[in-house]
């Protein structure tokens, strides 16, 4: 396995993420013990959750499947990286989401009883929170670090203005500020290339793309199990509207002799601002071929046949729209 420091810090992440969304909802507790097990024995040590994980408001049964799993010993805790996220919805009341002080504090005990661990290695906003402004959420961050309840912050499905924003407060409180951001990023969602991937190669943030296959589009997924039907005629929709260049797509991974959905990965490895690609398998054997794409090497020649069957945005902003 190969390790890349975490952005600007000393921490070293696997180049693979292990993401957790299915844990619960979509694979039983002892599936996702099966998992994180042969992910930590193939030297994943990068583990990402969310307390809004499990599909049961307020429950937490992502993470408490994770922090059963940890309780099993073995060095388990020791060996993980673990980032676990707040802002969602965690009850009715007016104070259980987004990011107030109160909530950020309140979040992290629960998310720590849940994960039935003394600190969290990166504490993550899962979202912007245009009505919290940055001195309370830092003020809030800071008192969690200096407790030891957290190693590190960082955001997630912000814009690189969020980003200088974040970073420029940060600098004035003489405090780290962000440390990685988990972006949408994809070969068919290129739009971060423009403003948030410059943000965050300008201010030193890793970059943890999630969806790295499209939600299974990539994958050349029909039928996803646990999904309702509408969701289902979504997937089937827009695989429809893209037949045309998923079917070039094929092509070009038939040549390579690697399956669409490790290709897809291998490119996101492939791009100099990407640390690690959050791969959220449901069963063994999407992990195994999730492992696979971190031997896949992409010539510039297939890069580029790639761009042109998937263009981004060419350029960053503003040099992408303008003169």
């Amino acid at each position: 396995m190969e390790y890349r420091h975490l952005g600007r810090t000393g921490l070293r992440v696997s180049r693979l993420c292990l993401g957790t969304m299915n844990f619960g909802p979509r694979t039983d507790e002892a599936d996702s013990f099966r998992i994180m097990d042969e992910a930590l024995d193939r030297g994943v040590n990068f583990l990402d959750t969310a307390n809004v994980y499990g599909g049961r408001k307020g429950e937490g049964v992502t993470e408490s499947i994770v922090g059963r799993w940890f309780a099993q010993g073995g060095g388990r805790r020791d060996k993980v990286v673990l980032a676990t996220k707040v802002y969602g919805d965690m009850g009715d009341w007016p104070n259980e989401s987004r990011l107030s002080a109160r909530h950020i504090r309140r979040a992290c005990e629960d998310s720590l009883r849940r994960l039935q661990t003394d600190h969290i290695d990166l504490y993550q906003m899962h979202h912007i929170d245009r009505a919290a402004p940055w001195e309370e959420v830092w003020q809030a961050m800071e008192q969690l670090c200096r407790e030891g309840k957290v190693l590190y912050c960082g955001s997630s499905n912000f814009a690189g203005w969020h980003i200088a924003q974040a970073q420029e407060s940060a600098r004035a409180r003489h405090f780290l500020g962000l440390v990685s951001e988990q972006s949408l990023y994809n070969l068919t969602a290129r739009t971060v290339e423009l403003e948030v991937l410059p943000a965050c190669e300008h201010y030193g943030l890793g970059v943890l793309p999630w969806s790295p296959l499209a939600g299974g589009l990539l994958a050349g997924v029909r039928d996803v199990p646990g999904e309702g039907r509408r969701a289902q005629a979504a997937v089937q929709k827009r695989a429809d509207a893209e037949r045309s260049r998923l079917s070039a797509y094929h092509e070009l991974c038939a040549e390579l002799e690697a399956q669409p959905a490790d290709v897809a990965i291998a490119w996101l490895l492939h791009q100099k601002a990407v640390t690690a690609p959050i791969v959220g398998p449901r069963t063994m054997e999407q992990l195994a071929g999730a492992l696979r794409s971190l031997e896949i090497k992409l010539s510039a020649e297939v890069l580029g046949r790639i761009d042109k069957l998937f263009p981004g945005p060419g350029r960053p902003a503003p040099e992408a729209y303008a003169w």
